[in-house]
């Protein structure tokens, strides 16, 4: 299993959230591309970079500096890059620039005929987002609840042939309470998609909570963000507990 530092972009600089809500950002780094350097130093094995501007404005705001941090360390780990990402050539020029991975949240619950499309396109390369609050997905940088129900939406992108899901409680993101294993283990098991568990990761027990629980049941990463800018656990540590819970150390 996966342990992928999240570098969240606003104004160019690297932030976290709490609950998704923007006037709650704290700076971590002035220089994102220097972050993620940083990780793939500590050994991240992947990287999840979300444009934070771009997911409320519905394109790309924050391209340039990720393009550079793409540039940076690329080559040596696998990126996937969401926020804003609304059309085909934006997908094509992420792409072309490097990234391994695309995220689709809000375009594809709001037109599910353009993942479809990114997904015949780009095979293999296309992940959707699915970010929820009590069962219910959000969009547009988690402002608006939509009336949609998370496993539904998720047996529907499965037809589409996405190649993950990334699964977001956004009631415990950036507040490093746990991941909900129970909403993720409901998730997990309605769908043969591969899941990767995002929200509220916070200790070595956590994440030997999610390879016990959640891991046989399809689980193959889980996102951690303000836990480790914050120092309560390290990326070294979290994914070697991740490896022996696994019997791979």
């Amino acid at each position: 299993m996966l342990i992928i530092p999240a570098i969240d972009v606003k104004d160019g600089r690297c932030v976290r959230l709490q609950q998704g809500r923007m006037e709650t950002a704290t700076v971590f780094s002035e220089s994102p591309v220097e972050m993620a350097r940083h990780w793939a130093t500590q050994g991240a094995r992947r990287l999840h970079i979300v444009d934070l501007n771009g997911a409320i404005a519905g394109r790309p705001k924050n391209e340039k500096v990720i393009r550079e941090m793409v540039a940076a360390v690329g080559e040596q780990v696998p990126i996937q890059v969401g926020g804003g990402i609304r059309d085909l050539d934006t997908i094509e020029s992420y792409l072309d620039a490097g990234v391994t991975y695309i995220v689709i949240g809000t375009a594809a619950v709001k037109n599910p005929g353009f993942l479809s499309d990114a997904c015949y396109a780009f095979p293999g390369h296309v992940i959707a987002g699915l970010d929820a609050k009590d069962g219910k997905v959000a969009v547009e940088g988690w402002s608006k609840l939509t009336g949609h129900d998370v496993v539904d939406l998720a047996k529907k992108y499965e037809d589409y042939g996405i190649e993950a899901l990334v699964y977001t409680d956004i009631g415990r993101d950036g507040m490093m309470s746990g991941i909900n294993i129970e909403a993720t283990l409901r998730l997990a098991q309605s769908t043969k998609t591969p899941i990767i568990a995002s929200g509220g990761l916070n200790s070595v027990e956590d994440v030997q909570a999610v390879c016990i629980k959640l891991v046989p049941e399809g689980v193959i990463g889980a996102i951690a963000g303000r836990a480790l800018y914050e120092g309560k656990l390290e990326l070294k540590k979290a994914q070697a507990a991740a490896d022996k819970a696994l019997g791979k150390a």
